[in-house]
């Protein structure tokens, strides 16, 4: 625990700042440029949804909406019909269910078209400030396994893993410093060792070999 307490001070120092950079003025919001991230850039999702939300500012008004009219709007994005369709219908559910308002809690959101624990993690950490899981995306599995916090490759077990180790007070602010050190340091071909904050704590290291 001594190392995985001293990673989290480390990565703390180096990534103060824990926003995700989807812009987004609500949960709703959150959701649906969560949902279009997926396999895309924040940079691409932060092109198309000023335009989005301008449009259609309720889950009311996306469900009111046609298939096509909001395939045609996220269609810079990979797979835009899919993430579309998910939009579609979870908007439908929301406005009809839940009076408007993404429901707050794991269990309701996973239920949602489009929405597994990773999403649902962004979600409630982001647009709730509630901590009921811990983020896995390619970074955060990337990162992890380097730093020897898993040997999973699934993303459900390894978020079980880090939950183990991680206090649950750290889960939302760790996540987001581990995708933000996959970006910017901890690269995928080729990681810069020689910058990282966590080099001599990480098994993994190129300088060590």
């Amino acid at each position: 625990m001594e190392r995985v307490n001293k990673i989290i001070k480390l990565l703390a120092l180096e990534y103060p700042e824990t926003k995700t950079a989807l812009v987004h003025s609500n949960p709703f919001q959150l959701l649906v440029a969560t949902i279009l991230s997926a396999q895309s850039t924040d940079k691409q999702v932060n092109k198309i949804t000023p335009s989005l939300f301008k449009k259609f500012k309720t889950p009311e008004s996306f469900a009111g909406s046609s298939l096509k009219e909001i395939e045609n709007m996220v269609s810079s994005v990979n797979f835009y019909k899919n993430k579309a369709g998910y939009i579609y219908r979870l908007s439908k559910i929301i406005a009809e269910k839940y009076n408007n308002k993404v429901p707050d809690t794991m269990e309701e959101l996973i239920k949602l078209p489009g929405v597994a624990r990773k999403t649902a993690n962004v979600v409630l950490s982001q647009g709730f400030g509630k901590n009921e899981g811990i983020v896995v995306d390619t970074h955060v599995k990337r990162v992890t396994a380097r730093l020897g916090l898993t040997q999973n490759t699934d993303p459900v077990k390894i978020e079980k893993d880090l939950m183990k180790i991680i206090p649950e007070k750290e889960w939302g602010d760790f996540s987001f410093r581990i995708i933000l050190h996959g970006r910017n340091v901890c690269h995928a071909k080729r990681p810069l060792c020689g910058l990282c904050t966590l080099e001599k704590l990480c098994p993994s290291s190129l300088l060590k070999k």
